[in-house]
C-alpha cells in the first residue's frame, strides 16, 4: 500500500527529544506499515475490532495528520489528527508500542498534538474506550474532561467517552484570531 500522508502536516522537519526520540510527520510506507502493525495488535484495538488493514486505511488517510515518534528508525508510537469538520481539533487516534508505554511518549504526542491543534482552535477532542482505564487516568491528568458518553458506538457492551480540554469559548477565540 502506498503511504498517503498529508503534505500539508505542519511538522515539516523532526524534533530532537530527550532520550533518542524523533518526533515528526510520517513519511513513507514502511512507517505506514510500522504503525498499522502496532494498531492492530494491541489494546483498545482489539476490543474494538481493528484489523492490519483497517489500521492501513486509518493511517493513510490523506485528509489526517499522522505524526510518530521514531527510535532507532523505528516507530515507537504515532498519533492522528484531524483538523477539520465539526470537530475540528479531533485526536482520532494515539498508540504507543507496548514496550513503550509508561515512558513518556504518549504524553510526549498528546503535547505536541494539543500545541498544533491550539495553534488553530481553541479545543482538543477524542474519544477514550471505556475500557482502557490507563488512557482515562492519563488523559484526566492532562486536563481533560468528558463531555459525552455514546454507547455502544464502536462494539457492544462498551462505550466511548468524548474528552475535551479547552482553552477559550470558540466565539472568542475566533474573535482574537481576526484582530
Amino acid at each position: 500500500m502506498r503511504a498517503k500522508h498529508n503534505p500539508d502536516c505542519r511538522l515539516s522537519g523532526s524534533v530532537a527529544i530527550n532520550g533518542g526520540i524523533e518526533l515528526r510527520s510520517l513519511r513513507n510506507d514502511e512507517e505506514v506499515n510500522q504503525c498499522a502493525r502496532m494498531m492492530a495488535v494491541s489494546e483498545p484495538w482489539i476490543t474494538l475490532g481493528r484489523t492490519y488493514d483497517d489500521s492501513l486505511t486509518t493511517i493513510s488517510d490523506p485528509a489526517k495528520e499522522v505524526y510518530v515518534a521514531i527510535r532507532d528508525e523505528i516507530v515507537v508510537g504515532f498519533i492522528i489528527l484531524n483538523m477539520s469538520g465539526a470537530f475540528v481539533g479531533y485526536i482520532q487516534s494515539i498508540c504507543v508500542a507496548p514496550e513503550w508505554r509508561g515512558k513518556g511518549i504518549g504524553t510526549l504526542l498528546l503535547r505536541f498534538a494539543e500545541e498544533r491543534i491550539l495553534s488553530e482552535t481553541p479545543n482538543v477532542f477524542m474519544c477514550v474506550s471505556s475500557f482502557n482505564k490507563g488512557a482515562q487516568r492519563l488523559y484526566e491528568k492532562l486536563g481533560y474532561e468528558s463531555v459525552g458518553e455514546l454507547k455502544d458506538y464502536i462494539v457492544a457492551g462498551h462505550s466511548e467517552i468524548l474528552l475535551r480540554k479547552t482553552i477559550a469559548p470558540l466565539a472568542d477565540f475566533k474573535k482574537t484570531l481576526t484582530r
